[in-house]
């Protein structure tokens, strides 16, 4: 049988010899795709989750931020913000396009172009958030584990804020969307760095699809009562990006029902820990580097074996990538152990410790290959093993365990959550 793994733009056909192998295909309950997103849009904007209806909550004189992910997301912005726009009552140029970059780079023109389409990249005022730029963010608060909360101004001077996002589990947030979207999404680089310590990142409840006693997602709810949307729209996405669900209203009303639609159709259990384990991770945009990788490889973590092997397919086009500190964390010392021996030794969070952390603590208990556009050499300096051909490195690991032997394919990545039943 032919198996499609997602990867870059398009696919990768990986085919599963029963003679070789016992293969355990594991995917997500996906939904259909909504057939008419803009009547269902309207709907659930009319008949909210937990608040007014939006149209009775924006004024015809109010100025109004809608937050969104970065490019790194699968926000489908070209269906969601033109829909939202026909549903305000207030001019274009009330209007201004927040993108939630967190530590990310700044999404280029053309990326703008691409995440928008090009009529309303040249028409709406859209705006990058930089975290780093403290003329751009301002101080709301302190929470009580002294915590500075600083969030964009734009964000905060707005008489009206909505914010945007997908609904997909998540590594140590439980889930993203919510108010993920705007706390890190448009915090400063204080709050973020805070909300990413190493004891926070270490708790065993700072994981998929966790949210009730998440340490971090705690923190956040804090954080965001201080600066609160007035309105959320989240969705819900299948493996070929097309909606499946809209959830708005209340940040938070609305984004819990839909974790729990998500929780139903991507928490997958599975019957014990398998000794190889492929996966992806779920394409683009979201394998544009391997620091969005370590999400993937972390969703096969859960399944793997002690001393078995994750093989992952990421494409990186944006390399490791070059900003940020990812690639010189992952390179001290030589084994995991001395990269969480480094993280752990900071007297204060260093930025993109934690999926150095995260990477590093799977590496202690499983080997990890990558196929990808990375260069093999820069892949060997992360500690990670470069291969140039899926099946063959697969095939070539089969043998050398003995035909017959259990192998897991997690065909669309994070957006599938297996977990070995109790």
């Amino acid at each position: 049988m032919e198996i499609q793994i997602s990867y870059g733009k398009g696919k990768i056909e990986f085919s599963t010899d029963p003679s070789l192998a016992n293969w355990h295909i594991i995917k997500p309950k996906f939904q259909e795709a909504v057939l008419n997103p803009e009547e269902v849009f309207q709907t659930a904007c009319n008949s909210p989750i937990g608040c007014q209806p939006l149209k009775e909550i924006i004024k015809p004189d109010d100025r109004v931020v809608i937050v969104t992910s970065d490019g790194t997301r699968s926000v489908p912005n070209q269906i969601l913000i033109p829909m939202i726009i026909k549903m305000l009552p207030v001019p274009a140029e009330n209007i201004t396009i927040l993108l939630g970059n967190g530590t990310h780079r700044r999404n280029t023109p053309k990326e703008i172009e691409e995440m928008f389409g090009v009529e309303l990249a040249n028409t709406l005022r859209i705006v990058n958030h930089d975290a780093f730029d403290t003329r751009q963010n301002q101080l709301v608060g302190k929470t009580a584990s002294k915590g500075s909360v600083y969030v964009n101004k734009l964000y905060l001077q707005a008489s009206k804020r909505i914010v945007l996002g997908f609904i997909e589990p998540h590594f140590f947030a439980g889930f993203s969307g919510g108010a993920k979207g705007v706390i890190p999404g448009i915090a400063g680089i204080e709050t973020i760095l805070h909300l990413h310590r190493a004891e926070l990142i270490a708790h065993p409840k700072s994981t998929w699809g966790e949210m009730v006693n998440n340490p971090i997602q705690n923190e956040i709810a804090e954080m965001i009562k201080m600066c609160p949307p007035d309105f959320l729209v989240n969705v819900t996405l299948n493996s070929e990006k097309q909606i499946t669900g809209f959830y708005a209203g209340n940040y938070t009303d609305a984004h819990k029902q839909g974790c729990t639609q998500v929780k139903e159709s991507s928490m997958i259990p599975v019957s014990h820990k398998i000794p190889i384990v492929i996966t992806s991770n779920s394409g683009y945009p979201l394998d544009q580097n391997l620091y969005q990788t370590v999400k993937g490889i972390s969703a096969a973590a859960r399944i793997v074996e002690q001393g078995g092997i994750i093989f992952v397919a990421s494409e990186c086009a944006d390399g490791i990538p070059s900003n940020g500190n990812f690639a010189q964390i992952m390179m001290q010392g030589s084994s995991p152990n001395d990269v969480l021996h480094w993280i752990l030794n900071q007297r204060t969070p260093v930025l993109d410790q934690w999926q150095g952390q995260i990477l590093a603590s799977i590496l202690k208990k499983t080997d990890v290959a990558i196929y990808s556009s990375i260069p093999s050499d820069t892949v060997k300096t992360l500690k990670l093993t470069p291969i140039d051909n899926l099946q063959t490195a697969v095939t070539d690991r089969i043998s050398s365990l003995g035909n017959g032997v259990d192998v897991a394919i997690i065909p669309d990545g994070p957006l599938t959550i297996a977990s070995v039943e109790s």
